[in-house]
């Protein structure tokens, strides 16, 4: 006589991270497995009778890692589960696998951030090193006031000039 394997539901329910994370705070996950999905791979936890699928953030579906690595990572890691299954039966990688063109955009982004910041310190450096060095005259609060003074009267000056 044939035995029936137990199927598991091509959707299964899916859990929220928050309440997962509470399940990982009173120790009642009782183990996991990585299951392979069209385009990655989902997360299910077993707890109590239950076994749910991890959902992705602000939806109502089953959050996919790209690889498998990363999947097991987060099961140890985040979950404390160091002894899982790995069900590949359903694994189809995506064809067309995300990519995220805004990454480049990003890092550029990132890397004008830092020359600057540098360009910055280096400017501030140098202008410290020079105050020290006497080649920077410094000005006493009151010179300063009298500077913005007749600053901020230019400036009214021109203002009445171009309005009037």
């Amino acid at each position: 006589m044939a035995r029936k394997v137990a199927q598991r539901p091509a959707v299964p329910d899916i859990i929220d991270g928050k309440a997962v994370q509470s399940l990982v705070e009173a120790h009642a996950v009782r183990g996991a497995t990585v299951l392979g999905q069209k385009g990655g791979w989902a997360v299910l936890v077993r707890y109590g009778i239950l076994e749910r699928a991890i959902a992705a953030q602000r939806a109502r579906k089953p959050r996919l890692w790209r690889n498998l690595a990363t999947a097991a990572a987060f099961v140890r890691d985040e979950l404390g589960v160091v002894r899982f299954e790995v069900d590949a039966q359903a694994y189809e990688p995506d064809p067309g696998a995300r990519r995220r063109p805004d990454q480049a955009e990003r890092l550029r982004k990132q890397r004008e951030a830092a020359e600057h910041d540098m360009w910055f310190r280096t400017e501030v450096q140098n202008t410290l090193d020079r105050i020290d060095a006497g080649k920077i005259g410094l000005l006493d609060e009151d010179s300063w006031a009298k500077r913005a003074a007749e600053k901020r009267a230019e400036i009214a000056r021109r203002a009445a000039e171009h309005n009037g």
